[in-house]
This record gives structure tokens, sequence and C-alpha cells, in this order.
């Protein structure tokens, strides 16, 4: 059998999908080609269980289209599963050669009308990646805990350890806690246990990675735009600690094995937590959360300004420990 799975964004979703797509190949002894967009093909190329990583062009898709719309069909599909569930990947699943289509429960924008099929119980209670296992096994994927299938290589890294990396803007606004609170806290964790911290993100986030050095008292690794997205998985696993916002790579972490300590403002962390028993959340108690807003309609953030340094740096430190990486030098 042969199926494509469409999903096409973002960092975060595509770590949610991986387990269904495992289950999927594993379940129906199939193999799998996996539509993505561009910016993110070099990562899912690295996802062992997909035979291609095809190419959707995001940007100026006038421009490319037929070139896209060749590349997708150069192959038959038995079946193709959206697990986007938006108008756009449903359109995509439609251009392909493909026997059936299958789509999300959590399918809108019309998208319902390009399936042949939707599978899955709607249910926003519920952490994503359950959700997309739901399908694959409505499908006759495999059973059993989530796998995440994903080959990387281990970056030299010569500063001592512990390795604790922080991941400190996402595309919310209101999902980024102060550049100064997580200096405080690297700077606490300088201090008490010898800490190497490595700021990773992309060119956006030099400003501030340089409000966080400014604020340390030992040095930095910066490596804003210098990580790739194919290469974060390696990274990540060479840290023995990540420190972040609600945000993608919060979820390679976790595929990886790297403890997770995720700072929660206006969103869920039962639905977009770090998937396993190994992480942590901090979050400010606040009537109005989660209001899933990229605006704080208080005007106040009250939710992520609540949550101190201190609280995250004495979370940070009990992990350490626990994992054995507290009194590393």
């Amino acid at each position: 059998m042969r199926i494509l799975i469409i999903k096409l964004s973002s960092l975060g979703d595509l770590f949610h999908a991986l387990p269904a797509v495992h289950a999927l190949k594993a379940g129906l002894a199939a193999d799998v080609d996996w539509v993505v967009n561009d910016a993110y093909v070099g990562l899912v190329e690295r996802f062992t269980d997909v035979s291609r990583a095809i190419p959707f062009p995001r940007r100026n898709v006038m421009r490319h289209l037929m070139a896209f719309i060749r590349d997708l069909r150069r192959q038959r599909y038995d079946m193709v599963v959206d697990l986007q569930g938006l108008l756009k990947s449903a359109v995509i699943g439609r251009l392909a050669r493909a026997g059936r289509r299958i789509g999300p429960s959590f399918q809108r924008e019309g998208a319902r009308i390009f399936y042949d099929k939707v599978v899955g119980v709607l249910d926003k209670k519920r952490h994503a990646i359950e959700e997309n296992l739901e399908i694959a096994r409505s499908l006759g994927g495999a059973s059993g805990p989530p796998v995440f299938p994903v080959r990387y290589e281990l970056p030299d890294l010569k500063e001592p350890r512990p390795r604790v990396g922080m991941v400190v803007l996402s595309r919310w606004a209101t999902k980024n806690w102060p550049p100064d609170c997580f200096a405080e806290v690297g700077r606490r964790l300088q201090q008490t246990v010898g800490a190497s911290i490595y700021l990773i993100g992309g060119p956006e986030s030099a400003g501030a990675h340089q409000a966080i050095i400014n604020g340390l008292k030992g040095p930095a690794v910066e490596l804003a735009g210098r990580c790739s997205l194919a290469d974060m998985p390696g990274m990540l696993k060479a840290m023995d600690l990540l420190i972040a916002n609600d945000t993608g790579p919060v979820h390679v972490a976790a595929a990886v094995g790297t403890p997770a300590l995720v700072i929660f403002g206006p969103t869920d962390p039962v639905r977009t937590g770090p998937y396993g028993s190994a992480h942590r959340i901090v979050r400010a108690s606040v009537a109005c959360q989660p209001c899933f807003s990229r605006t704080c309609h208080r005007g106040t953030v009250e939710c992520l300004h609540g949550v101190t340094p201190e609280r995250v740096a004495e979370t940070a430190l009990e992990m350490l420990a626990s994992a054995g990486k507290g009194n590393v030098a």
C-alpha cells in the first residue's frame, strides 16, 4: 500500500502527526509520502518512515503550482490522509491521484466536500498527538505508545554540562515570556550548577538573545539563525533541558527525549504541551486562561507576567537534579 500524508505545517504540528504516520506505516506495511510546506522539507526528509517529502510552494503558489501538481501526481496512492483538515490541504488531496481521501474530525473551511470519508471523534480536550493517532488507528494503523522516528546528528559541543537550551520567541506576542525573565533564569542556573546556556531560534530571535546575553553573568552560545530545522532534533537531543515558551521546538525536544520546561500563557498545555511525563509546565492562574488569543484583551498579559523567574529557575533545578544533571560541571 502507498499512502500520501498531507500535513503542511507548523513545526510542532509535524511532530504531533509523526506518531500517526508511524502507526499507519507499521500497521498497513505502507510506503509513505508526505506533502509539507517547502520550508520544512529538509526536516520531513529526516523522518525515517517517509519515502518522499513533496514540497508545497507556500509562497508564490501560482507561479509554481503546475510544477507542484506534476510532482504530486508522479505517484498513484491507495489512500490520502489529510491531517491538516483545512481547505487548502483538502484541495491538495483532491489533486493527488488516489483511490480514496480521508479527512480528520477537526476539518473546517468546507474541507469536508473533498473527502470520501471523515474519521475520528471531534474532541479538542486531548493532546493533538492522541487526536492524530486515533485517525491512524481507525484506518488500521498499529496500536501502542507514540513513536517518533526521526534521524538526527549530534553536534560537537564543547561547553560543559549541564547544557540548557532556551527558545524565547514564538509567533504570538502573547506567548512570549520577557527576555529579562529568561536572563534571570539563566543567571541562576549558571551560578547554581554552572549551566551552559544555548539560545536557539531563527534570525528574528537575535535581538531577544542579545538582551538575554546582556543579563547573564556568564557566556552563552548564541544560535539565532544558525540551527536549521533539519539540525534542530540533534541540537535539542544534545541539551540536558529545554526552557521555552509554547512553541514548536518544545515538541522536537519531547520527540528526541529531552526534558522540556514550558511557560504557558494563553494556550492550553492539555492540547499542545510537551508529550510525556518528563516535562513540566509553569503557568499563572488567571481566570481568562486559556483564551487562545494573539492579543491580550486585558492589556496586561497577566498569564505570562504572573510567572516569576524564581519559580521557573527552581523548577529547572529540580528537573536537572532528578535527571542526575544538577551537579554536572
